[in-house]
């Protein structure tokens, strides 16, 4: 689909040999071949496909070419079963009219559409360009806020004894399964947030520093400030970012913890059983002269002496503090 804004109609067959100067951007989304010949022949550029604009070295996603910039930065929607996933997308700026290319429903660009209808001061697409950014950053920071919330709630339940407080292990094998399972889908979306900034963060500042005539002095100090907020949202991140490691670290560390106590049971039970099996399979052994059968109280000392055997370990691990 193309979509050009600041053209009163949808239909851009009309358009003629020359791109309207009215229009400031163009957006392609899933674009036909027609579409994206009609804008390349338009504006004299070339439309990056989604191989190119998915490539994540810096000479690929940062290019000058004859004073167009193409830029790509990664984005991240959502699907229908409100799973995270990367997308890319491209930007071709000239002069007056912005290109984009993405492959994917992003929220962001429809409410920038919304905003240049009424709003003067997007008043080409390198404005637009730095709109966008700005509201990339805004969803980012709003996105880093949300899972920092999620991050401290999960802590308060990690510490606060919520994964081993009941005294049913399986209880607690299921708690920490959980956990492990959000600490997995926070550091997943945590990971695509740092890669949206990381890629803002380099096209804000290759485009701030290109010095082309048509970019003016006021979006160059906008597109500084996406600069220095990205490096502010990245520190964020990175403390988020350890405090997941932390909270991994501190789940698999409870994981341990049950299982020395299960090691531990086990160990008790069977330090426990092995001294009266022995005296039982001692004395249950058919042979014609057993001394202790004539005994007149060898029945009952011969119980005492099994009940004797498995109390005496159950004093010695009580005394070590086995039971604590």
């Amino acid at each position: 689909m193309l979509k050009l804004y600041r053209w009163p109609s949808d239909d851009w067959r009309n358009i003629g040999a020359e791109m309207p100067s009215e229009i400031i951007w163009a957006d392609l989304l899933n674009a036909t071949d027609e579409e994206k010949q009609f804008v390349e022949r338009l504006l004299g550029i070339r439309i990056p496909s989604e191989e190119s604009l998915s490539e994540i070295e810096a000479s690929s996603r940062l290019i000058r070419d004859h004073g167009t910039l193409y830029l790509s930065a990664p984005a991240v929607r959502l699907t229908e079963d409100n799973e995270a996933e990367i997308t890319p997308v491209g930007f071709v700026i000239g002069p007056h009219v912005l290109v984009t290319v993405r492959f994917a429903e992003l929220p962001i660009f429809d409410d920038i559409g919304k905003r240049i209808g009424s709003d003067d001061s997007l008043e080409n697409g390198m404005c637009v360009f730095t709109s966008l950014l700005e509201a990339m950053i805004d969803r980012g920071a709003d996105v880093l806020e949300h899972l920092g919330a999620r991050v401290d709630t999960l802590s308060r339940g990690v510490f606060r004894g919520g994964l081993v407080r009941t005294q049913r292990p399986v209880r607690s094998s299921r708690r920490m399964r959980e956990a492990l399972e959000n600490i997995g889908e926070l550091a997943d979306r945590l990971a695509k947030a740092r890669d949206v900034l990381l890629g803002v963060g380099r096209i804000a500042s290759f485009a701030g520093d290109v010095g082309s005539e048509w970019i003016t002095a006021a979006s160059k100090t906008r597109l500084h400030a996406v600069s220095k907020d990205v490096v502010s949202l990245s520190d964020y991140e990175t403390r988020l970012s350890d405090k997941i490691q932390l909270l991994l670290d501190a789940v698999l560390g409870f994981i341990n913890i049950q299982q020395n106590e299960l090691f531990k049971v086990l160990t008790i039970v069977s330090v426990v059983g092995v001294p009266p099996t022995i005296l039982v399979g001692i004395w249950g052994m058919n042979f014609k002269y057993m001394p202790e059968l004539e005994w007149t109280f060898g029945y009952a000392l011969a119980w005492l002496a099994v009940i004797a055997s498995g109390v005496l370990p159950l004093i010695w691990f009580k005394r070590r503090g086995w039971f604590e």
